[in-house]
């Protein structure tokens, strides 16, 4: 069913597939020199690129039945309560992976397109290659997707009974410097895309701990309001 999908998708979307990576070439085009151009290196690449980047559109707008499927499928070995909790998770999930595309693309990709055309030398003018530039955009939004489930993870793990509350935040320092680690590997070698990586990975994480806080605290009141009621009823 989810390939289906994606195939009726990708194939509503295949006509516009030129129009598609216009759009994701905008940034590093306003970036280039005026007598400057992207180049295809390859007889294919004028094809291929687009149809690559329309497949990647088609799952990527197919996320939420993709996530739904995955959810039905699970939603059966559930407790009613684990379902209370599960349905926000999946919705979370969804929205913060396109929150951590959007971002990618809005905000990232700009400034490290920004970044290196800037330091390229006089005499070198900056010519990308459309496979190469589809490559780098798509790894960049696939990074930042999953790091916005940093919150969703961490409430989960929290939940689970895997990690408490308490041990991460005594291992807080070492979490943020892991953050920084993990984007000096994952990212462009710059330092914008690291910093632009990591800070959001800390704050994500941060947002997932105080969540994971709340619910215990939540859970907790309704356990102890449960327990006087059935004092009061014996």
């Amino acid at each position: 069913r989810i390939c289906v999908v994606v195939l009726i998708i990708f194939l509503v979307l295949v006509g516009f597939s030129r129009e598609l990576y216009n759009l994701l070439s905008d940034p590093l085009v306003a970036q280039l020199p005026i007598n400057s151009t992207m180049i295809a290196t390859d007889i294919t690449s004028n094809f291929m690129a687009p149809i690559r980047l329309t497949i990647f559109v088609a799952a990527f707008l197919a996320m939420p039945y993709i996530l739904y499927q995955i959810w039905s499928f699970v939603a059966s070995g559930l407790y009613k309560k684990e379902k209370k909790i599960a349905i926000p998770v999946l919705l979370s999930s969804i929205f913060l992976f396109y929150a951590g595309v959007a971002f990618s693309y809005f905000v990232v990709l700009k400034g490290v397109l920004k970044f290196f055309i800037m330091f390229a030398p006089q005499n070198v003018i900056p010519m990308t290659d459309i496979d190469s530039y589809l490559s780098f955009a798509l790894k960049l939004f696939m990074v930042f997707g999953l790091t916005f489930e940093i919150p969703v993870v961490t409430l989960l793990l929290i939940m689970a009974g895997i990690v408490s509350t308490q041990i991460l935040e005594d291992k807080r320092r070492y979490i943020i410097v892991g953050c920084f680690g993990i984007a000096a590997v994952v990212t462009p070698p710059d330092g914008v895309s690291m910093l632009l990586l990591a800070i959001p990975m800390w704050l994500l994480f941060e947002l997932g701990l105080l969540l994971a806080k709340i619910l215990i605290k939540n859970e907790r009141n309704n356990d102890l309001v449960s327990g006087n009621e059935t004092l009061e009823s014996s």
